[in-house]
């Protein structure tokens, strides 16, 4: 087994909703959800996604906030996640993101390596995304543009800012 198989990717994206999920203003979103997790499902290296008994995630709480949504994927490796964003009714859907949540101060997307098999929580999500805002990339919690090789990586200690939450 090579060590880029030893690993997976994991990504947690999160978006703050300018208007309630019933809402008319979502409704394309909405729409949408099922077949672009469809979609994902299909995509070559995708591994698992989060979600509720919704079958999205949409309900799942993040940073207690009930604005914030949230995406949590697993996949071989950087290059099958970028594929998959970038074509397709993803990337149409990615085009229109600012129709439907707010543009946010901070990180709003972290990647990690997790050993394979391994399905990451929500609280390990908010920890990673919250190592992201407060370090910068490291191997701990990174993003496409600075990526890190799978392996060992252990957060930078120290206080967390204050003010790291989700401000519009």
């Amino acid at each position: 087994m090579t060590e880029l198989a030893a690993y997976e990717l994991a990504q947690v994206n999160i978006a703050r909703l300018k208007a309630p999920l019933d809402s008319p203003q979502l409704k394309d979103f909405v729409d949408n959800l099922d077949p672009v997790n469809a979609d994902a499902d299909a995509a070559d290296g995708f591994v698992w996604r989060l979600q509720s008994d919704s079958g999205n995630a949409t309900d799942v709480p993040f940073f207690g906030d009930d604005w914030l949504i949230v995406n949590m994927t697993v996949w071989r490796d950087a290059n099958a996640l970028t594929a998959y964003m970038y074509q397709g009714r993803h990337r149409e859907m990615l085009a229109r993101r600012r129709e439907w949540f707010e543009r946010l101060q901070e990180a709003v997307t972290a990647l990690w390596w997790v050993p394979a098999g391994h399905r990451p929580t929500v609280a390990e999500a908010e920890a990673r995304l919250l190592h992201l805002r407060t370090n910068g990339p490291t191997p701990y919690a990174f993003t496409l543009r600075t990526q890190f090789p799978p392996g060992s990586a252990v957060p930078v200690t120290g206080e967390v800012p204050d003010g790291l939450g989700c401000t519009v």
